[in-house]
């Protein structure tokens, strides 16, 4: 499985390709979308599925944009779903404009599990971020979104966030994972469970 980290946008968001064979994921494209398609092009990779973490703007900006280009479905927790109606606004409030509100093809249930091709990953529900945040596992990798960070945690002051409900996610289902599992945040430099374990301050 080969991992691809491009880093987009204002709010310097971490847009992932992961690609097995010809198959490919796009997890969170926030934004630069032609960036994100040129990078698809180039490759040559058939992209099977468009993720995304939560429904916050920096991380759904371009889905509009990939999905019409590539065709790939566009999948998130069905507990954002609503959420994404409010991406417009959401953007004003930063002096953005013309970003539009995706929408999903299929909404996604805690424990799912995904296939595409030989790529497989399962559907964490994290929520504390937004309501329906996820993390998506696969093997020893997890992608962790806004939930957890290298030394940090997510914001819990935005409309949905509790920070109660994210330390608790973090605890039950994160910090439960192997320490070798490698983690590939929202924001920031990748970590390791082990590492957040012994070294993160809010928890």
């Amino acid at each position: 499985m080969e991992i691809t980290c491009i880093t987009v946008g204002s709010f310097a968001e971490n847009a992932y390709f992961v690609v097995e064979g010809k198959d490919a994921i796009a997890i969170d494209p926030g934004d630069q979308s032609g960036l994100l398609i040129d990078w698809l092009e180039k490759r040559d990779v058939s992209l099977a599925a468009i993720i995304c973490t939560h429904a916050h703007l920096d991380h759904v900006g371009a889905v509009q944009a990939m999905s019409k280009k590539t065709g790939a479905p566009f999948l998130i927790h069905k507990d954002d779903a609503s959420m994404l109606a409010s991406v417009p606004s959401q953007a004003l409030l930063f002096g953005l404009t013309g970003r539009m509100a995706p929408k999903p093809d299929r909404l996604l249930e805690d424990q799912e599990e995904l296939r595409f091709g030989e790529l497989y990953f399962r559907v964490l529900h994290t929520p504390g971020h937004t309501p329906g945040g996820i993390c998506l596992l696969s093997g020893g990798v997890l992608f962790s979104g806004d939930t957890l960070f290298a030394g940090s945690v997510g914001r819990t002051d935005l409309p949905g966030g509790s920070h109660s409900q994210l330390i608790r996610s973090i605890h039950d289902r994160l910090m439960t994972l192997e320490d070798s599992v490698l983690v590939y945040p929202g924001h920031g430099p990748s970590t390791t469970i082990g590492a957040e374990k012994s070294g993160n301050p809010f928890l």
